[in-house]
C-alpha cells in the first residue's frame, strides 16, 4: 500500500501595525492572502507604553492568532535602535523562538507599497496624515529619511489633531477680534454636545489627542460648506503636509529625479479633496512627482517584513479546539445560538403597512405596543428580584455594578450610571457602563465595534473587575460578540453575571450561560429590527428597576424620598429643604440651616434635628 504524503499547509506571517489611535493585525499566508484581521481601538505609541503595557498589548493580539512563522510590527514611536529593541524583547516573551521584526508604522507603511527595489521609480516617500503627520523615504539603493513624527506638542503640522486644534483656536481669536461666536465655533459646540465657548475650553482641557483629531472631520465639514475659516486653515495644512513631503524628497535626491509619494493616512485616505491639493503642492514643488494614494494598509507591510525573516515551522490555523487547549477563549464557544430568527429581527405582522398608515393609526399602534411591556417584564418578576439582591450584596460587599452594552443597550446603561452619582450620591465607579466603542459610540454610531469579542473582554479586565463585582450585559439578541467577551472575562474572576435581552429563544453551551438570564418575551419591533424601540424602552425599564431598588435596599431611600440626593442647584437644594421638612416637621428656615451646616447631607441633617 502506498502511502500518500500530506503537504504541509504554508507558513503564515503576523503583521501588526501599532499607531496613534488602533492598532491593527493581519494574519497571512502572503501579501495577497489574508487569514484573519484584528483591530483594537486603541493607540500603541510606543513612547506611552511602559514595557508591560506593551506586551499585554501584543499578548492579547497572540491569544487570538495561532503561533506565526515570523511577527513584523511597526509602531509609532519607535525612533531608534533601543526602541526597536524593546519590542524586539517583548515580542520575544510572547512568541518565544519567532523571528520578529521591529520597527515604526512608517516603514511598514512603505513596505505596503511593495518592494521599492523593484520599483520603476528608485525613490518613495510615504507621507501620513492621520491623528499624527511625518514622512518617511527610503532609496532603493539604501538611504532613509524621516521628517515629523515628534508628536502634537513639538509637530504633526497638517495632521487631523493640528487641523482640529488650529480651527478651535480660530473661532476663539474670530470672538475675541469680532465679539461675535463664528459659524464653525457652532459646528463644533454642536458636534460635541456642548452650550457655550466656555464649555468648550473645559473640554479641551481633559480631552486626549484622538478625540481632539476626530474632531478635523467637522473642520472638513465646514469648508464643504464654503466656511472661510476651515477652508484657510485647511488649505496651510495641505501646505505643511507637502512642504514636509517635499523636505524628505530633498534629502533624498536632487531635484529631476523621479520621486513616487505614497498618501495615508486617516486624513488622506477618507478626504480625497485634501489629498488632490496635497498632490498639487507635492506636484508644484517636484515636478517629477508621482503622487498616489497607498492602497493598502500598513500591516499588510508589516505581514511582509515578517515574510523576509528566516521562516519557522508553521502550526494550523485557529480552531475553537487549539484555542481551548492554549486556554484562550473564542466568541463561538461562548455566544449561544438562537433556535429561529431572535424576535428582535422578525416583522411585526401589524406594522407591515406601517408605510401607509395614518399618523394616527401609527401612533396608537406603537404606544399599544409599547403598553405591552410592564406584562412582559412581570412575568420575569422573580428574576429581576434575584439581579437586585445580585447587586446589592456585591455593593454592600464593596463591589461595583458594571454593565456593558452596544449602540442604544451600551447608551442607556451609561444613562442610568450617570444618573446615580447624583440621585443617590454613590462614587462614580459603584455604577459604570461599558459601551462598545467607548466614548466615541456615546455620540455617534460604532456599530462594529459590538463584534469584538476580544475587546469586551479587555474592556472589562481594564476596569479591574473581580469576584466582588456584579456585571450585567444587555443584548437586545442576546448574542452580542461584545457583550459576551465581557461576560466571559467576568466569569473568569468569579463574578455573578446576568444577561439582559428580549430573545427568548437562546440555547448556551454547556457551562457558559450566565449567573442570571432575564429574557422578557416582548414580541418584534413595529420598525423591523429598530430595537430602539421597544427593546429599548423596556431596557430602560429593567435599569430603573435594577439601581433604583438596590439603592432602596441599601438605605438611600426613607418612604419614597431621596435621603441621599446630592443637591447641586438651587432646584435639588430646595428639594433637599422640602425632604428634611417632611421626615422632621420643622419649618422651612430650620430645614435649611441644618442643612447648610451639615453641607446639604440630608443623612446627617435628620439626626440632628432629632435630637
Amino acid at each position: 500500500m502506498k502511502l500518500t504524503e500530506i503537504p504541509s499547509p504554508p507558513p503564515v506571517y503576523l503583521g501588526i501595525e501599532a499607531g496613534a489611535t488602533k492598532c491593527v493585525a493581519i494574519l497571512a499566508e502572503s501579501f495577497k492572502h489574508c487569514l484573519s484581521r484584528l483591530e483594537l481601538a486603541e493607540p500603541g505609541n510606543l513612547r506611552l507604553l511602559s514595557d508591560a503595557q506593551l506586551r499585554d498589548l501584543l499578548g492579547r493580539i497572540a491569544r487570538q492568532v495561532p503561533r506565526p512563522a515570523a511577527v513584523g510590527i511597526g509602531m509609532a514611536g519607535a525612533l531608534n535602535e533601543g526602541d526597536r529593541e524593546r519590542i524586539r524583547q517583548a515580542a520575544a516573551s510572547i512568541w518565544p523562538g519567532i523571528p520578529c521584526w521591529a520597527g515604526h508604522d512608517l516603514e511598514t507603511a512603505l513596505a505596503a507599497a511593495g518592494d521599492v527595489t523593484h520599483s520603476p521609480i528608485p525613490i518613495r516617500v510615504i507621507v501620513i496624515s492621520g491623528t499624527g503627520a511625518s514622512c518617511y523615504g527610503q532609496l532603493a539603493g539604501g538611504g532613509e529619511v524621516l521628517t515629523g513624527g515628534w508628536g502634537h506638542l513639538l509637530g504633526d503640522g497638517g495632521s487631523g489633531y493640528d487641523i482640529a486644534m488650529r480651527g478651535m483656536q480660530a473661532v476663539f481669536r474670530a470672538l475675541d477680534l469680532t465679539g461675535k461666536w463664528p459659524n464653525l465655533g457652532q459646528r463644533l459646540l454642536l458636534k460635541l454636545e456642548l452650550d457655550s465657548p466656555a464649555a468648550l475650553v473645559a473640554w479641551v482641557g481633559s480631552a486626549d489627542k484622538p478625540a481632539i483629531a476626530a474632531l478635523a472631520v467637522e473642520m472638513f465639514a465646514a469648508a464643504a460648506a464654503r466656511d472661510p475659516i476651515a477652508k484657510e486653515i485647511l488649505s496651510e495644512a495641505a501646505v505643511h503636509v507637502a512642504g514636509h513631503a517635499l523636505a524628505c524628497a530633498r534629502r533624498l535626491a536632487r531635484k529631476g529625479k523621479s520621486v513616487e509619494f505614497m498618501l495615508t493616512g486617516s486624513v488622506l485616505q477618507k478626504q480625497p479633496g485634501f489629498a488632490r491639493q496635497v498632490g498639487q503642492e507635492i506636484r508644484a514643488g517636484w515636478p517629477d512627482a508621482e503622487v498616489k494614494l497607498l492602497q493598502r494598509e500598513g500591516a499588510w507591510g508589516a505581514v511582509e517584513l515578517a515574510r523576509r525573516q528566516p521562516a519557522m515551522p508553521q502550526l494550523a490555523q485557529p480552531t475553537a479546539a487549539a484555542a481551548a487547549v492554549a486556554g484562550v477563549a473564542t466568541a463561538d464557544e461562548w455566544i449561544p445560538r438562537s433556535n429561529g430568527l431572535s424576535p428582535t429581527e422578525q416583522r411585526h405582522p401589524l406594522s407591515r403597512k406601517l408605510d401607509r398608515m395614518s399618523v394616527a393609526a401609527a401612533i396608537r399602534l406603537m404606544l399599544g405596543e409599547d403598553a405591552s411591556l410592564p406584562t412582559a417584564l412581570l412575568k420575569e418578576q422573580r428574576k429581576i428580584a434575584r439581579a437586585v439582591e445580585l447587586i446589592v450584596t456585591a455593593l454592600r460587599g464593596g463591589g461595583r455594578l458594571i454593565y456593558v452594552g452596544a449602540g442604544t443597550s451600551g447608551r442607556l446603561a451609561a444613562l442610568d450610571a450617570y444618573e446615580c452619582p447624583p440621585t443617590f450620591s454613590v462614587a462614580p465607579e459603584t455604577v459604570q457602563a461599558i459601551v462598545a466603542g467607548g466614548e466615541q459610540a456615546m455620540h455617534g454610531a460604532r456599530e462594529d465595534a459590538e463584534d469584538d469579542f476580544a475587546g469586551g473582554a479587555e474592556a472589562l479586565r481594564q476596569r479591574g473587575v473581580s469576584s466582588k463585582d456584579v456585571v450585567i450585559g444587555i443584548a437586545a439578541s442576546g448574542r452580542t460578540p461584545f457583550v459576551w467577551g465581557a461576560l466571559q472575562a467576568a466569569r473568569d474572576v468569579g463574578a455573578p453575571t446576568v444577561l439582559v435581552c428580549f430573545n427568548p429563544n437562546l440555547v448556551f453551551g454547556r457551562g457558559r450561560q450566565p449567573t442570571l438570564v432575564i429574557a422578557p418575551a416582548i414580541g418584534p419591533e413595529v420598525l423591523t429590527g429598530s430595537t430602539r424601540l421597544k427593546a429599548g424602552t423596556a431596557t430602560k425599564l429593567l435599569l430603573n428597576l435594577f439601581t433604583t431598588l438596590a439603592m432602596v435596599q441599601l438605605g438611600k431611600v426613607v418612604e419614597n424620598l431621596m435621603v441621599d440626593v446630592y443637591p447641586t442647584n438651587a432646584k435639588l437644594r430646595e428639594r433637599a429643604i422640602r425632604i428634611v421638612q417632611e421626615l422632621s416637621g420643622v419649618p422651612f428656615p430650620t430645614a435649611a440651616a441644618a442643612l447648610e451646616l451639615h453641607e446639604w447631607s440630608i443623612q446627617q441633617a435628620l439626626p440632628s434635628l432629632k435630637k
